[in-house]
């Protein structure tokens, strides 16, 4: 299984408001910058997209290093998708999950790779973080 890093980053002018996303996907010594944005999101739904749109850019099964600066993208799929799914998508209060469907489409792509999730401190140098950030933050802006 080839071994793959991914970096990710959502960032949104408001919340809601006008938001970006961010992926470098990297293999070996190869590269590629992926992104796009949408008028009216939240940060929380560009996070998610970064990493939908990153994974299916994976021809084969792949083992998957994903970092992000979000507490809320690593603990879901470390802790809380398997239970979400169980419980018809549902969480803890019994309420919908938020962005059910990006998290429907996670859920899918964790069964094709076997997936890491790695925080790191947002705007602390991470060079790829930070790349990805300002990438994010430029889509966002054509949006204003």
């Amino acid at each position: 299984m080839k071994k793959v890093e991914i970096f990710t980053d959502g960032s949104s002018l408001g919340n809601p408001g006008p938001g970006g996303w961010c992926a470098i996907l990297r293999y070996n010594k190869h590269q590629k910058i992926i992104k796009g944005g949408k008028k009216k999101t939240t940060n929380n739904e560009m996070e998610l997209l970064a990493v939908v749109k990153a994974l299916k850019q994976l021809k084969k099964p792949c083992e998957v290093d994903l970092y992000t600066d979000s507490k809320y993208v690593v603990k879901a799929i470390k802790e809380w998708i398997h239970n979400w799914a169980k419980n018809n998508w549902k969480n803890s209060a019994k309420k919908e999950v938020s962005h059910k469907k990006l998290w429907q489409e996670i859920y899918n792509l964790m069964k094709i790779h076997k997936i890491n999730p790695i925080w790191v401190k947002g705007h602390s140098g991470h060079k790829e973080n930070e790349l990805c950030d300002k990438i994010a933050k430029q889509e966002a802006s054509k949006y204003i």
